[in-house]
């Protein structure tokens, strides 16, 4: 199987999220898309994060009435700071039957070269969708990296938790179910 692996704190997961994955699905070979929560990621300062396993419960509800989509703790069971390159490395020797492809923001693809291993992810499979302040060099443009555009709202996490804290409404950005865990245990206050 073709199977999409999209990385991320997802502190909160927001529509801008599930508008990627699904446009994912829609425009490529990809079957099924991984959200893997990450515990710990080593360019993000952990004060900011939600418990990893509220965030991880998060992305469940967001996804769970899409069967296309499955989220993944595989990054809870090894080694912290969460590195991608030794998930995927994970992944491939777990799932050999499987075919990866990682997905990820031009953002992100544009400061690939301060992760672990950088070289070695550049070899694998990628699909970059674009975000408009981040323009990806012709140079970085491999055959194993394909580009895609989604539509991209300009939704940010980071807003979203501010939001909250004002209290303030969330509605539309992210899911319902989203909103109804973050209401009921109090989460971003």
């Amino acid at each position: 199987m073709k199977i999409g692996l999209y990385f991320g704190s997802f502190n909160p997961i927001h529509t801008g999220h599930l508008i990627v994955a699904n446009t994912v699905l829609n425009c490529t070979n990809i079957s099924k898309i991984w959200f893997i929560v990450s515990p710990q990621n080593p360019l993000k300062k952990i004060s900011d994060l939600l418990d990893g396993s509220a965030r991880l419960h998060l992305v469940k509800r967001a996804t769970e009435l899409d069967e296309r989509m499955f989220v993944s703790d595989a990054e809870f069971n090894l080694p912290t700071p969460s590195y991608t390159y030794n998930t995927l490395k994970y992944f491939e020797d777990e799932f050999p039957e499987n075919d990866f492809t990682l997905i990820m923001g031009s953002d992100s693809f544009s400061q690939l070269n301060l992760w672990k291993n950088y070289k070695e992810i550049l070899q694998k499979k990628i699909i970059v969708y674009q975000r408009p302040e981040f323009v990806i060099p012709a140079k970085l443009i491999l055959p194993n990296i394909v580009i895609i555009n989604t539509p991209l709202l300009n939704i940010s996490a980071t807003e979203i938790r501010i939001l909250i804290k004002a209290g303030k409404s969330i509605r539309y950005l992210v899911p319902a179910a989203v909103i109804e865990e973050i209401e009921r245990n109090n989460y971003y206050r």
